[in-house]
């Protein structure tokens, strides 16, 4: 959903600077526009972008979503590991309105069982650029979404920058949802 209205934010929000990555704090009053809610909601301020968390919804005037239940974990290995990519595909860059995974910024994905029990999962991951201010923030949000899976116990989540990232990498799904083919 992405709204052209205007919206007065209810309460001071936390924020993050489009693509600095910068954190910030968007004041009561303030004048947003709501360009994307993917991930999150991306918001145009005071002639910048700005990233606000789910979890700040109500600063918005929307309903906080609920508390995302820990996904059940899986006996299974595929199974697993089907859970560990639906669980990157919910997170997203927050300029492109197209999750990480069929961006092509996932290059690599492992998981392990830990010798006390649980599972532990690691992403390689790049950016589509180098000098994204945003790849702190985006590889945070993967990370935490691995560990709401049921059963994981450590997730770790690496940006790297070989092979550089390029549009040949985006999914075909990708692709459409760009108007790319």
């Amino acid at each position: 959903m992405a709204t052209n209205e205007v919206i007065v934010l209810k309460r001071d929000c936390p924020a993050v600077q489009i693509p600095s990555g910068h954190a910030s704090t968007l004041s009561a009053g303030t004048e947003v526009t709501v360009t994307q809610t993917l991930g999150g909601y991306t918001v145009s301020a005071r002639g910048a972008l700005y990233l606000i968390a789910p979890k700040d919804a109500d600063a918005l005037g929307f309903s906080r979503p609920a508390e995302a239940p820990k996904v059940a974990g899986a006996a299974d290995e595929k199974l697993f590991e089907q859970q560990v990519w639906e669980a990157l595909k919910n997170c997203y860059d927050p300029e492109i309105p197209v999750n990480i995974v069929d961006l092509g910024l996932v290059y690599d994905m492992r998981t392990a069982t830990l010798p006390q029990g649980g599972r532990r999962v690691d992403v390689k991951m790049t950016l589509t650029a180098r000098g994204c201010g945003m790849g702190p923030a985006i590889a945070a949000d993967a990370r935490q979404k691995l560990l709401d899976i049921a059963g994981v116990e450590d997730a770790t989540v690496e940006l790297i920058w070989d092979p550089p990232w390029n549009p040949s990498m985006i999914s075909p799904e990708g692709k459409k949802r760009l108007g790319m083919g």
